[in-house]
């Protein structure tokens, strides 16, 4: 959520009540930033590290994204880790040209509630988990799609193989579009004016004082009473009218117009390849086997997390979505899921033993670790490699899947298939890397729109040189 004009829970607010010492800093629309340099304009969105704001750069007359995390010493510790990944690929990226969020310019700003470091960076527009929900998880189409895992794994080839780091939290809510998906909410397309001093009467811009909050919090809750006793008397409206209802809720929204390039963003959890900080990363359904399995990890993790990520954009559905059950937790349902998509997981993936340890020297020596086995493995399978406690596992493989539940052709499933099988390895060290992932032929299918808008580009130009 560090650049996003969207971040946050939707619906939500970050609670009056963190605005305390070693939390939130309070701010008003207008406050001025390092030295004036930096004007706050609105509130973007909040996390539960820090809040961000949309700030006007008064140095280069620009909009910026203002991140001003909490005080306390460990949320400043987590901001420092952050700013150090996001150095890096700023000043490795002198262009701004590889698909990652650039740090603009950090600092600390002492408030009522302690010392705030704060990062400024560029802004962006909506997740790409706010533009599925946008087209209401009907999936997007196959040259949106590409035009997506491009950047995505531009921003990943760029991480892995020129700095050495490792994201390991990539998903759709860590992936923005360069711009909003409503031109109103840009600063720029939307034509804002920028505040440069604080409007009369403005009492808070998002801090405020306690008891404006308070208000603010119980006239949303009344409104959100108001629009539940709404919805159920239009649910007592007659069957047809219902229908319809339905059936306009459910139109189709037209994603025409929308830039489909983006960066990922937030590096809170990033890591370098040789120097790792946890063992346990990932969001759960994005998380790669050998994360589950605790059998080490490196760049390939990011590449399975993009499989994921992947899936979702075409379907609009999680490839996995792992649940506690009856004697098993959501760790065993979710190799389950694993497995029936992908079938049994590989002998060498879970064969636990010395050799597991002597390839870990190897590896560091080769500033590469390839998971053999994991410490978990055991707990999950028996000695024939089959789930201790799930025993019954549905197969469905990828290109069935696609063809059979979401309906795709089926020439452009199996294609899609090729694409993302290898991606979906168990096997870590055989997963494709972002570069050559880039190189995939299914990457450089040019669909027929653009083939014949390309065409037509060409007889224009043509005709002007005529």
């Amino acid at each position: 959520m560090s650049c996003s004009s969207s971040s946050g829970s939707e619906g939500e607010e970050e609670g009056f009540d963190s605005y305390r010492k070693g939390g939130y800093h309070a701010v008003r629309i207008g406050d001025p930033f390092s030295n004036g340099r930096y004007i706050a304009q609105r509130k973007l969105g909040w996390g539960q590290f820090s809040t961000v704001w949309l700030a006007f750069d008064t140095l280069s007359s620009s909009y910026v994204a203002l991140k001003i995390q909490k005080s306390a010493q460990q949320f400043a510790q987590a901001a420092l880790h952050e700013i150090e990944f996001l150095s890096a690929a700023a000043e490795g990226d002198l262009q701004n040209t590889r698909c990652v969020v650039r740090l603009i310019d950090h600092f600390k700003h002492a408030g009522p509630n302690g010392q705030h470091l704060c990062m400024v960076l560029e802004f962006l527009g909506d997740s790409l988990l706010r533009l599925i929900r946008y087209n209401r998880y009907k999936g997007l189409s196959f040259d949106k799609v590409r035009e997506i895992c491009r950047c995505i794994l531009t921003g990943l080839d760029y991480l892995h193989r020129e700095l050495g780091m490792i994201h390991s939290d990539l998903k759709p809510e860590n992936i923005l579009l360069v711009s909003t998906i409503d031109p109103a909410k840009d600063p720029v397309r939307s034509g804002l004016t920028p505040l440069l001093e604080k409007p009369e009467g403005n009492a808070n811009g998002g801090g405020g004082s306690t008891m404006n909050l308070i208000e603010k919090k119980l006239k949303r809750r009344a409104k959100r009473a108001v629009a539940k006793i709404s919805e159920r008397r239009s649910s007592m409206v007659g069957a047809l009218g219902g229908e319809e209802a339905a059936a306009s809720s459910k139109s189709e929204r037209s994603l025409d117009g929308i830039d489909m390039r983006c960066k990922v963003v937030d590096f809170g959890n990033a890591c370098w390849a040789d120097k790792q900080f946890a063992e346990e990363i990932q969001t759960r359904q994005y998380r790669a086997p050998e994360v589950i399995l605790k059998s080490g990890y490196s760049f390939s993790v990011d590449m399975w997390s993009f499989g994921c990520t992947a899936f979702e954009l075409v379907t609009g559905d999680m490839l996995f979505a792992p649940k506690e059950g009856n004697g098993y937790g959501e760790d065993e349902d979710h190799l389950a899921l694993m497995m029936e998509l992908l079938g049994k997981m590989p002998r060498k993936v879970l064969f636990f033993c010395l050799l597991f340890m002597f390839s870990l020297v190897i590896d560091v020596c080769l500033n590469e670790q390839i998971a053999i086995g994991g410490a978990k493995s055991k707990d999950y399978f028996d000695r024939h490699g089959d789930l201790k406690r799930i025993r019954r596992l549905k197969y469905w493989p990828l290109d069935r899947l696609l063809v059979d539940k979401y309906k795709l052709p089926e020439a452009e499933a199996k294609e899609f298939a090729e694409f993302l099988t290898p991606v979906l390895e168990f096997a870590p060290e055989k997963r494709p890397t972002a570069q050559q992932c880039l190189e995939h032929p299914w990457m450089k299918v040019v669909s027929t729109q653009n083939n014949a808008d390309n065409v037509e580009s060409q007889v224009k130009n043509l005709k002007i040189k005529g």
